[in-house]
């Protein structure tokens, strides 16, 4: 069990481009769109406002360019309850840009630009060692340099700080680093490109877990999408059942999932309740537009749950 403290989040910023549309364009086709606007983003700032939100004491390791979203962007995570003083402005530089797709069924498809994100590098990561060091957990994703997770993970080693990795977007990643992760967070298709194991049912999602923790890897928790998560702790596995709601678009709604269910295991919630609260928060994130805007204060996530006792 993570000990109760505090969150280091690492990982990416984006300004999300979201261009809504009847269905995805094939190659040559021009598709019209219904609904376009500009959101903050990035899965490292998503987990954290989501993390900020549900009430973790959090500080963010990231990078934005020299611009006026950065500074933008900067302000915005301040409101979210984020502390935001290890998120460098990198001169020269623009911020991440994310351009998002979301069709009438509100799937998504992403193009990102990493911008100042690629600045996010193992030398940077040095420098805020004392933020890892002094987390209880840290929490990472993979649209930051894989060298810089890497250094963070090991860092966290040394200090006792647990690690949280979401492995999204999807990349095969070293054994080496797999080795430093107590929890792993893969959808359906990242499990299958970490194990080779495509996942279509609940012994598929037992099978890509015993192999994640093979590598080391005390919990695994793979989401299923509308089935829930397979929640493997020590090699026995369970399915636990997402709400049923209307999706808008799903945006976001993982990057939710991970930032209310670390909060939730700091607060030593157990972590069939901590699955739970999660699914309450990204519930709610998929029945609104974009991918900040989405993300529920925790009062809304505690009223959501209550209804549903």
């Amino acid at each position: 069990m993570i000990k109760t403290g505090k969150l280091a989040v690492l990982g990416s910023i984006n300004a999300d481009h979201i261009l809504n549309l009847a269905h995805f364009p094939r190659p040559g086709e021009t598709v019209i769109g219904k609904q376009y606007q500009i959101a903050f983003g990035g899965k490292g700032a998503n987990q954290a406002v989501a993390a900020g939100r549900a009430g973790a004491d959090i500080a963010f390791i990231a990078c934005v360019g020299e611009d006026d979203t950065g500074e933008r962007v900067r302000q915005q995570l301040a409101v979210d309850r984020i502390d935001v003083a290890p998120v460098a402005v990198v001169p020269a530089m623009a911020t991440g840009v994310a351009m998002i797709f979301v069709n009438g069924e509100g799937e998504n498809v992403i193009g990102i630009y990493a911008g100042a994100n690629a600045a996010l590098t193992p030398q940077r990561v040095e420098q805020h060692q004392q933020v890892i060091g002094e987390a209880s957990a840290l929490l990472m994703q993979l649209e930051s340099p894989l060298e810089s997770v890497l250094a963070a993970a090991q860092i966290a080693r040394q200090h006792d700080t647990h690690v949280i990795l979401n492995p999204a977007p999807a990349a095969a990643l070293s054994d080496e680093l797999l080795s430093l992760i107590d929890i792993i967070t893969p959808n359906e298709t990242e499990a299958e490109i970490l194990t080779g194991i495509p996942v279509k049912n609940d012994d598929d999602a037992a099978r890509a877990a015993s192999w994640l923790h093979n590598k080391g890897i005390a919990t695994v928790l793979i989401t299923l999408g509308s089935r829930g998560v397979w929640l493997s702790e020590q090699g026995q596995g369970q399915r636990i059942a997402g709400f049923r709601v209307t999706a808008v678009d799903t945006i976001a709604a993982g990057d939710t999932f991970n930032g209310a269910l670390i909060t939730a295991l700091l607060e030593g919630q157990p972590m069939t309740q901590a699955v739970r609260f999660a699914h309450a928060a990204a519930a709610i994130a998929v029945t609104r537009s974009g991918a900040q805007p989405s993300v529920p204060w925790r009062e809304e996530i505690d009223r959501f749950l209550a209804e549903r006792v």
